[in-house]
């Protein structure tokens, strides 16, 4: 990258000695949850980039790749709380946001507040819930508050979704429309561990097993660190070139024959606003994390995968001559050129 779009250190910025102690609050906690999760340093940064950039996860991966221990690492060195719900076909909305209940001494209605009423939550296997219940969650996501009959409660102002989906079993689920998988900040696959790791894995659970799960109960960040890093984020210098190039990303999936002939046809939709809105925040995330105090257009290639794959739908033809929409972002990436 030119070095003339960086901007001065942050050093030398005023407040700087504060920037820098809650960066390193959130490097803690990043390697708190780092020393158990083995292998997933990805989707351990994308937790992190959607608490940062205020947004929610949408995590795919098969049973056993630490999903759910990740998301309770994140709380339990956060101030919040957490909560776990396990999405099942027979789930009500009123399971999730809570319901009026009667009470007959004095013949008036109390909300009783549901697990949706938490700063982080778990919706484990996501796509397993009717279309009611998903409704319900994602309004919740997007609105930040629930209606129940008459009265709207707000939600914590910290409040984090990860929703997790099992890309192996299809029968007796209800996948997500791209209208409401556009309210997912990112949309994350998480793989199999490699030999090394899981090696690491198998001693780790042995040594866990016979000596029991180290357990660290200070709490490394607090909900106030949360809201100064988010706007810390949002001072980042991002260069003008740097912002066109995310902004041709997304317009590139809007018409990609305009920027390589070869594209075009792959896509029925493209992506939304909210796509540009993603990749400006969550590239801006994974600078702050990483140390920097500008963004780079490896920041924004980094991002782009998990921000766009469940924003853009492939055509018909793409589909039946196997193609994904990984593939077209990678080309999408190789084509439209980086500053």
């Amino acid at each position: 990258m030119d070095q003339t779009l960086k901007p001065d250190p942050l050093a030398a910025a005023p407040g700087a000695t504060s920037q820098v102690h809650l960066a390193d609050r959130f490097a803690v906690l990043r390697q708190r949850i780092a020393r158990t999760i083995l292998g997933q340093r990805t989707l351990i940064d994308r937790l992190l980039i959607a608490l940062l950039a205020d947004g929610h996860l949408l995590v795919e991966g098969v049973p056993g790749l630490a999903k759910t221990t990740a998301i309770k690492d994140l709380a339990a060195g956060l101030e919040g709380d957490f909560h776990r719900i396990q999405f099942t076909p027979d789930l009500l909305p009123a399971d999730l946001t809570g319901t009026e209940i009667y009470r007959p001494n004095d013949g008036s209605f109390r909300f009783d507040r549901g697990p949706i009423f938490h700063n982080l939550l778990l919706a484990d296997e996501v796509n397993r819930a009717p279309a009611k219940v998903q409704s319900a969650l994602l309004e919740a996501m997007g609105e930040r508050q629930v209606t129940v009959g008459r009265e709207t409660y707000p939600l914590p102002r910290l409040f984090l979704v990860m929703a997790t989906q099992n890309p192996i079993e299809q029968e007796g689920t209800y996948p997500l429309p791209e209208a409401q998988l556009d309210r997912f900040l990112m949309h994350v696959r998480v793989d199999y561990p490699d030999l090394e790791t899981e090696r690491a894995i198998l001693r780790l659970n042995r040594d866990e097993a016979r000596d029991g799960r180290a357990t660290d109960s200070e709490v490394a960040v607090s909900q106030a660190d949360v809201f100064a890093a988010r706007r810390a984020i949002l001072g980042l210098y991002m260069a003008p070139e740097i912002e066109d190039y995310l902004v041709h990303l997304v317009m590139a999936t809007r018409n990609p024959g305009a920027y390589a002939s070869d594209l075009d046809g792959w896509l029925r939709f493209g992506a939304s606003p909210r796509a540009t809105i993603a990749l400006d925040r969550c590239s801006r995330a994974l600078a702050w994390l990483n140390g920097r105090d500008y963004v780079s257009p490896e920041d924004v290639q980094a991002v782009a995968p998990d921000i766009l794959r469940h924003r853009v739908l492939l055509s018909y033809e793409s589909e039946a001559e196997g193609r994904r929409p990984d593939d077209f972002i990678a080309a999408l990436l190789a084509r439209v050129p980086a500053p």
